[in-house]
């Protein structure tokens, strides 16, 4: 079974500075990875070259086992993108826009109706058959911009920043239709909103430097950095300073008047002599668990690790 996406020791070069250097990734199944980076970092050259809109310096790019290369149009006709800013024509009607999009897509002409009649169903635009695009609001064309992307049913479907500038009922409605198309397609969604990528991925990719830094699950993401603290939730909680006293905390703060973040040097018993110090001075702890780090921590960890 091939691979629906599959980069080869990709690399780019502007001028004489490299974009991106000996990237290699795969994509086996259905369902949303996340492609994380930072400004600069090389994630839209990634993309670019991937979607087929620039042609790398080296490496290879198969897209469900065809060669962007040499075959740009077969492989073009299995992917759905949607860049940052939509591709939007403003004085066509819904219908018109995703009619030519079909066209475009070299989609048989018998074909065309019934699958922009299911793709305006699914994106939930089917209302808006015969207004402007230009009288659409914001979330309404983001719906289409998504539309367009998948009318001619590829394998693979790119999103950048598909909810950047959308308020919070409009985020969680093109939120839940992402997550309606990755069912049947693989779907690589870029953000710079950590929140989302949290949400929606079950698979990272992070790009920083021009190169691949982290490649795993949502999961191993969220816990590649140890823990180096403790929360506590006490009935009778100490002050700060009982707390430190306590060999191997380094530091000690209270979160509200019950719950203590304690900071440690890595002691594998810590847990251990906190549970022994608050029964020893009945604090009565109720709940002791590890504090782990947060999606942007990790995110920051990565990026500074990347140019060190």
């Amino acid at each position: 079974m091939n691979s629906i996406v599959k980069l080869e020791h990709l690399s780019h070069k502007y001028a004489s500075s490299w974009a991106i250097r000996d990237i290699n990734m795969e994509i086996n199944q259905t369902g949303i990875v996340g492609l994380l980076g930072s400004n600069g970092a090389g994630k839209s050259t990634t993309m670019n070259i991937l979607c087929g809109t620039l042609n790398q310096t080296e490496g290879k790019v198969y897209i469900n086992g065809i060669d962007m290369r040499e075959h740009p149009e077969l492989a073009k006709q299995e992917i759905g993108f949607l860049p940052q800013h939509a591709p939007l024509y403003m004085d066509l009607t819904v219908d018109e826009y995703l009619k030519y999009c079909a066209e475009l897509r070299q989609m048989p002409k018998d074909k065309i109706g019934l699958a922009v009649k299911e793709v305006k169903e699914r994106c939930g635009i089917g209302h808006f058959s015969e207004r402007l695009i230009r009288n659409l609001s914001g979330g309404y064309r983001q719906r289409v911009g998504i539309a367009q992307a998948i009318v001619h049913k590829p394998r693979l479907v790119v999103l950048d920043e598909p909810t950047n500038g959308l308020d919070p009922n409009q985020i969680i409605e093109v939120r839940s239709l992402i997550k309606d198309i990755a069912k049947d397609k693989a779907v690589i969604f870029s953000s710079h909103i950590l929140s989302e990528v949290q949400v929606l991925c079950k698979e990272i990719k992070m790009i920083e430097g021009g190169r691949i830094v982290f490649s795993d699950t949502m999961d191993a993401f969220n816990n590649y950095i140890a823990p180096q603290s403790l929360l506590m939730n006490m009935e009778n909680p100490p002050s700060a300073t009982a707390l430190l006293a306590i060999g191997g905390v380094t530091k000690a703060e209270f979160i509200t008047e019950r719950l203590a973040r304690v900071y440690f040097n890595g002691d594998q018993e810590i847990a251990e002599k906190l549970i022994e110090a608050s029964v020893y001075n009945g604090w009565r702890l109720r709940e002791i668990n590890l504090d782990k780090s947060s999606l942007n921590e990790t995110f920051k960890q990565l990026s500074n690790q990347s140019f060190q």
